[in-house]
């Protein structure tokens, strides 16, 4: 039986050495990106890497850059690699759209680039509403409207895994062993690929964040607060549990606070990026809702340093006499 694997991961540079020993034993590659200008001049060598994300919009620079050249060495070896990303690319087809002039309602109501419309609207409405929120309102307000976010969040990613599923899915038919590039939060496209193509393929799911805990003696990650709920929409669009809701969103409050967000550029081996973000899970899934609330006026304008100071002078003063072992890893 053919097979294809989904590959969860982290975009952090640390995890790249162990996707390419995975990718390496595929014959074709679906990355999770869309179809972008200059990619085969790219792959070719024809066109510089910087060059390349030059026009292109990135969250993770370093994580994009060392993956380009990643994909030469793998094209260099005859794997093929595919871009296949169509929301995204339905979402840069509407920003062309409106540039020329054109009006929201102007889009066709059937069509793709309508229901990503939408759902990318509802879901930036939902977000710009937290931040608001996060700035003045109370704490009880802000955990209102991270729970609103991961439901409309929820509905944007729905739909973004069924439209690559079913791009892949069309794409897949002529290939015996493929790879498919998924972010961690992603997992309703493994479940969607599997259930259409279980009968031609071995389609599993492959975290690849477990590889290097397993090499850190470390139990295996997970999601953060935030995901979990979000995910929890996912598969549940009707979810109505209030307690548990609210629990996971002021979890993920004072996890969003003190999670490392810029690109650590050491030793990859130390996977510095995976470390704090396992670590960060275990210190919010020990929070009650009041342990939030105390600590959410303490670091809601807080950088992350000093945020993850304050948290961890709270967990410190639990900490039993002659036990205070640091909370957060030390940068290698």
């Amino acid at each position: 039986m053919k097979r294809m694997n989904v590959g969860f991961s982290i975009h952090r540079p640390e995890i790249i050495p162990i996707t390419e020993g995975i990718m390496d034993r595929h014959e074709v590659i679906f990355l999770e990106e869309p179809p972008s200008p200059g990619f085969e001049k790219m792959l070719d060598r024809t066109l510089g890497v910087e060059e390349y994300l030059m026009p292109l919009d990135m969250e993770y620079p370093e994580f994009s850059r060392t993956m380009c050249h990643l994909e030469i060495k793998l094209h260099a070896k005859g794997k093929r690699l595919i871009q296949v990303e169509p929301f995204v690319e339905a979402l840069l087809s509407i920003h062309d759209f409106l540039a020329l002039g054109n009006r929201p309602e102007d889009l066709e109501k059937r069509s793709v680039q309508y229901f990503v419309y939408i759902t990318e609207r509802n879901a930036t409405a939902a977000l710009l509403n937290f931040y608001k929120t996060s700035m003045t309102g109370s704490f009880e307000n802000t955990v209102k409207a991270i729970r609103q976010f991961a439901q409309a969040d929820a509905a944007r990613f729905r739909l973004r895994d069924s439209l690559r599923a079913q791009e892949i899915i069309r794409q897949s038919g002529k290939y015996n062993h493929i790879f498919v590039e998924a972010g961690m939060i992603h997992y309703q496209l493994w479940q969607l690929l599997w259930r259409q193509l279980s009968g031609s393929f071995k389609v599993q799911p492959v975290f690849l964040d477990r590889f290097a805990l397993k090499g850190l003696n470390s139990h295996h990650h997970s999601y953060s607060p935030g995901d979990l709920l979000t995910l929890a929409h996912i598969f549940h669009p009707c979810l109505s549990l209030e307690k548990w809701e609210s629990l996971m969103a002021a979890r993920s409050i004072i996890y969003s606070k003190i999670i490392q967000k810029q690109e650590f550029h050491g030793d990859p081996t130390n996977f510095f990026h995976l470390t704090d973000e396992t670590n960060c899970i275990r210190i919010s899934r020990g929070l009650s809702m009041d342990d939030c609330r105390r600590l959410y006026p303490l670091i809601r304008s807080a950088d992350t340093s000093k945020a993850r100071r304050v948290v961890e002078q709270e967990l410190m003063a639990r900490q039993p006499a002659g036990s205070k072992a640091p909370i957060f890893p030390q940068k290698a």
